[in-house]
């Protein structure tokens, strides 16, 4: 079903379309952050060169009442300017990763991945470094420590604050800078592509939001209570921002995903006012070299900010007596359809997905299926480049 945040949204569109003009979506929920003093640009020192990327300290935001740095680095590709830009966002446990940097300046842009847990080169503690990136630390009760000073906090900043660096620099096209962010850092670019009104292009992988609804962090919760769980909610959760998504954006992940199950998934990506691509692919590991990886990834920001072609867009799927199907545009030439599918009991991480042949005809694609009750499935396409885009996932209960 249509969430209503998402209903309310088109409804508005619709509404402008008739009356003959176009009618403004709501204002942006920018929380807790400044966004007029996080949109300057940050003052900064460059560091050691290896071969396309360099070494950057950038000013953060202070903690416990102590100016901080945040630790990067920065990709330029080879040539002259100016380049299209992209934002890198790590997960969980990493750092400021040299070659993902190294990755998209051989791409042809100019990239900046940073540390989000106050760490520099090396993952040596900065002494002048932000909250570090433990559960500990993102799940304190609000009682305890005012939110300013918590992680989430921290780390949009500084991901907001590196997007205003880049758009600083004379060979960067400000007008073409994007973000992708795996795991945790899918959670920061869910947040940040809500706020940031200067952003293109956005690439959550594996993160979303509606942590407290299923994640794996549900048992976070509930030694906070339910009042401060309520408020953390509103200010960390990126359901609250989700809405304010104005660029395209496509969302990755997996079918069995540990941490971001594809009920919350789901959840999330309808909460955005407006299209969105799909990328989940079963069984998808989760790593951030796994989470780099999808080619889905570059040719999606290529096809926004350097006019590339774009990736198949599938619709909603329709259950029509015993065959599912979905429309499909593209710019590519398409290869192969799926139905991806598995039984809809038990917890999400634990099913178990399987693949049949669908069919591609008359700008649809369309699959037999299954006899499994109750049923969860989605619709896939694969373009001539190796691309795989999806479709919502629908569920069909015991008996129909």
């Amino acid at each position: 079903m249509i969430s209503r945040l998402r209903f309310v949204a088109l409804l508005v569109m619709v509404v402008g379309v008739v009356a003959g003009c176009r009618t403004p979506l709501p204002p942006r929920d920018t929380g807790p952050w400044d966004m007029t003093a996080l949109k300057r640009p940050p003052q900064f020192t460059l560091g050691a060169t290896t071969g396309l990327v360099q070494e950057v300290f950038y000013e953060g935001e202070p903690f416990r009442g102590k100016p901080t740095r945040v630790f990067a680095y920065l990709g330029k590709p080879m040539g002259k300017g100016p380049f299209p830009a992209m934002v890198l966002v790590h997960g969980g446990g990493g750092q400021a990763f040299r070659e993902w940097a190294q990755m998209w300046a051989d791409r042809g842009y100019v990239a900046l991945a940073m540390d989000t847990a106050g760490q520099g080169p090396g993952r040596v503690r900065l002494p002048d470094g932000g909250p570090d990136q433990g559960d500990e630390g993102k799940f304190r009760s609000f009682t305890d420590i005012d939110g300013r000073e918590m992680w989430t906090y921290h780390a949009v900043a500084a991901v907001v604050r590196g997007h205003s660096l880049l758009a600083s620099l004379a060979d960067v096209d400000a007008s073409r800078i994007g973000i992708t962010g795996i795991s945790w850092g899918g959670y920061l670019t869910c947040i940040v592509s809500g706020i940031d009104d200067r952003l293109k292009v956005s690439v959550p992988v594996y993160g979303c939001g509606y942590l407290h609804e299923n994640s794996v962090w549900l048992p976070r919760f509930t030694p906070m209570g339910e009042e401060q769980s309520r408020r953390w909610v509103r200010w960390f959760d990126p359901s609250r921002y989700l809405p304010g998504v104005r660029c395209p954006i496509l969302f990755v992940n997996g079918t069995t995903d540990f941490a971001y199950p594809l009920d919350s998934y789901q959840k999330s990506y309808r909460t955005v006012p407006g299209p969105v691509d799909l990328a989940v692919t079963v069984d998808l590991k989760h790593s951030h070299q796994a989470g780099w990886a999808p080619p889905e990834i570059a040719l999606y920001v290529d096809s926004v900010l350097r006019g590339g072609k774009s990736l198949a867009r599938l619709g909603e799927p329709v259950v029509s007596a015993k065959t599912v199907f979905a429309s499909v545009h593209g710019d590519t030439q398409l290869k192969k359809g799926e139905l991806c599918y598995a039984k809809a009991e038990g917890v999400w991480q634990k099913r178990v997905w399987l693949k049949t042949e669908a069919r591609i005809e008359n700008g649809r694609v369309v699959a037999a299926l299954p006899d499994v009750r109750p049923l969860v499935c989605f619709l896939t396409v694969t373009d001539e480049r190796g691309a795989t885009t999806s479709s919502s996932h629908v569920e069909l209960p015991a008996g129909l």
